[in-house]
């Protein structure tokens, strides 16, 4: 035998011994957890050893090296798969957490959890979201890269791996986002597709017998088949193609086999449920491994996969070199580029937001639209667009170009793709160094309010710019107004609602939005609304608290409103007063900021003797934590209907009238 073919048998031994140690700390994890998803990692550690010990570029050091290579498994239930890749990598996730793996209190969640552990680019779980978080990032990457790269100084130049599954590309959002990622053009984009031939309810033929490599290709995406799951050179070769086409985003599709090695291979009883002892042992006798042990890594394995950390030192090195003499060359864009990967905004960078004159009336969605272009000098971290609607929710940079003509460019086409773009939203703002946006009509956040909510799961600072919020946006009818989507929205966690009244309100939300580095969604009128005095009524001041009085003279009774509702209840209590009754206005543009107030101040502004109405375009649930037993809610709690705007409200009973009359009420209890 040849020194070549023993060095040759030699590496395919370590590599072997490499990815069955990947393969059994995930069985172990499941096993011990007694519940998870062991066939994934089964069939694909080749796929993940490839990745994370040849091929990737990454620091286990330094997990959030801005030009490292991201991974996303989008199939997050193989999260035993990731968190073992990870540990063994060298990131900070000791094996004690793998033991842990499913329980309460550990940084190994059941589905990969941004924050919980190193490593862990983005929240997935819920099938094709983290797919389309990938276009996000390849799209951040892309964008981020064009405007700091200069000839001989690529700082930030890095690729996107995703793994799949057939449930990622069934999901809808998995269309909506692949369609746009070839559209765009995301050379840096690789989703390796783990097609075992096998979903949770048996055969994926039941009910997935589409084309995929023609779908992908009729996307504008680079395709390959690679037959055998565990052929580390071919799997290379196609990667390495992959990362050589620079034009297209590109599909893998790799034959694997689901639960490779164990008795339950390639049928569905290996998807979704522990091994068991039995079959965990047989398993471990197919592979060569030892039988009797647990959460094992033999000390070669243990050292093979050690060269993954010394080359990404090594590797992030080199960058940081590279990154001093840009930094000498460039000092301006080195400055920024600094600056915006520490996600900390310019200073003196709200001087250049504007205050409206309470001269002519505004809509919130025209407000808005000022706002983002005073700032956009400023702010060249604020990124986005809408779905298809950018005329009307005006969400648009005027001095700035088309980012798929141009990729320098900050206004994005996201088609009409309300979910992707959302999701895409949040695979930017993990990318990091941007603050992206996206935007549609209100009533549309339904189609994305699982990428929303996944936003607020991973605390990401993702913006959403939803206009034509209520019945007042008029003719389009019920299908287009919206009803429940703020009491809904204002539900989950972590998530600041935003209604301003006016548009000094949706300047001081814009900018609490920016400055808070969390989630948040404006909801933004159609229709014009009179400007209040941002003097006079400490606006700014006022938005902070989340609600604020615009008129507390009055003892007999509380209005309380949001958005464009304010007006209403201000004209409502020049009528009261008339009648003899003084009324106490209260603007409450967030109820998130509120409760965020302490108890003192609620209570000044929310006294519990004292009756209250409140008033908003929508359905009422969310309103009696805050007017308490002795209080009344004017909204509407039924579909709306197709008329202009105003008559829509009146017919609904939003009207001073109404508000007048029920205010009567209340304070002759």
């Amino acid at each position: 035998m040849s020194t070549q073919q023993i060095e040759i048998d030699q590496q395919n031994a370590i590599d072997q011994l490499s990815i069955n140690a990947l393969r059994f700390l995930a069985v172990d994890a499941v096993e011990k957890a007694k519940s998870g998803h062991p066939g994934a990692p089964l069939g694909c550690a080749p796929i993940a050893y490839l990745l994370y010990h040849k091929l990737m570029n990454h620091d286990p050091s330094d997990p959030k090296w801005i030009n490292r290579d991201r991974f996303v498994l989008s199939n997050g239930h193989a999260s035993a798969l990731l968190y073992s890749v990870l540990h063994l990598s060298g990131y900070e996730l000791p094996m004690s957490q793998l033991e842990q793996f499913r329980q309460y209190g550990s940084h190994t969640p059941g589905h990969p959890e941004y924050g919980e552990a190193a490593g862990v680019e983005v929240t997935t779980g819920p099938l094709g979201q983290g797919f389309a978080m990938a276009v996000g990032i390849a799209t951040a990457e892309k964008h981020m890269g064009a405007v700091y790269n200069r000839d001989g100084h690529a700082i930030i130049d890095h690729f996107t791996y995703v793994l799949c599954g057939d449930g990622d590309l069934m999901e809808g959002i998995s269309h909506e986002s692949a369609s746009l990622a070839g559209t765009l053009g995301l050379g840096k984009l690789i989703v390796l597709y783990d097609d075992n031939l096998i979903s949770l309810d048996g055969p994926t033929e039941l009910s997935f017998t589409e084309n995929v490599s023609e779908r992908f290709r009729g996307y504008h995406w680079h395709v390959q088949m690679v037959d055998d799951g565990n052929d580390l050179e071919a799997i290379e070769a196609a990667i390495k193609a992959a990362q050589a086409e620079t034009t297209r985003p590109s599909l893998i599709r790799v034959r694997t086999v689901i639960g490779y090695g164990s008795p339950k291979a390639g049928t569905s009883k290996v998807h979704g449920e522990a091994l068991g002892a039995d079959a965990v042992k047989a398993t471990k006798k197919n592979l060569g491994w030892p039988e009797d042990k647990t959460f094992y890594v033999p000390e070669e394995a243990a050292k093979h996969w050690a060269e993954a950390k010394a080359k990404g030192k090594k590797v992030k090195a080199e960058w940081e070199a590279g990154f001093v003499e840009y930094k000498m060359a460039y000092p301006e864009p080195a400055a920024e580029f600094e600056r915006v990967i520490k996600a900390e905004l310019l200073p003196g960078w709200e001087k250049k937001i504007p205050s409206f004159p309470a001269d002519k009336p505004v809509a919130t969605r025209n407000a808005g639209q000022v706002v983002m272009n005073a700032i956009a000098g400023v702010v060249p971290e604020l990124f986005g667009g809408a779905a298809d609607l950018t005329a009307s929710t005006k969400t648009i940079f005027k001095d700035s170009g088309n980012f798929h003509v141009d990729p320098k460019g900050r206004n994005v086409y996201f088609g009409v793709r309300e979910f992707g773009m959302c999701a895409m939203v949040n695979g930017m703002a993990a990318h990091g160094g941007l603050i992206p946006f996206g935007s549609t009509f209100f009533v549309f956040s339904d189609y994305a309010r699982s990428a929303i909510r996944m936003s607020a799961l991973m605390n990401a600072h993702s913006l959403f710019v939803f206009t034509h919020d209520s019945v007042g946006l008029g003719e389009d009818g019920p299908t287009h107004q919206p009803i429940e989507h703020l009491m809904s929205l204002r539900l989950i966690p972590h998530l600041t609602d935003f209604r301003p009244a006016d548009a000094n309100e949706t300047a001081a939300c814009w900018q609490l939005a920016l400055e808070r580095k969390s989630p948040s969604f404006m909801a933004l009128s159609r229709q014009d609304l009179p400007v209040l005095d941002a003097a006079k009524y400490k606006v700014n001041e006022g938005v902070r608290k989340g609600a604020y009085a615009l008129d507390n003279s009055g003892k007999d009774i509380i209005l309380i409103a949001t958005g464009s509702e304010v007006s209403l209840i201000m004209k409502a209590a020049e009528e009261l007063k008339a009648a003899g009754i003084n009324a106490t206005v209260v603007s409450m543009p967030s109820f998130r900021l509120f409760d965020e107030q302490d108890a003192a101040y609620k209570a000044s502004l929310f006294p519990e003797n004292t009756p209250k109405l409140a008033v908003e375009a929508g359905a009422t649930m969310g309103w009696y934590k805050y007017i308490g037993h002795n209080g009344g809610v004017i909204g509407i709690d039924r579909f709306g209907a197709s008329a202009p705007g105003s008559i829509a409200l009146e017919k609904l009973g939003i009207s001073v009238a109404h508000v007048v009359e029920e205010a009567k009420k209340l304070v002759k209890k």
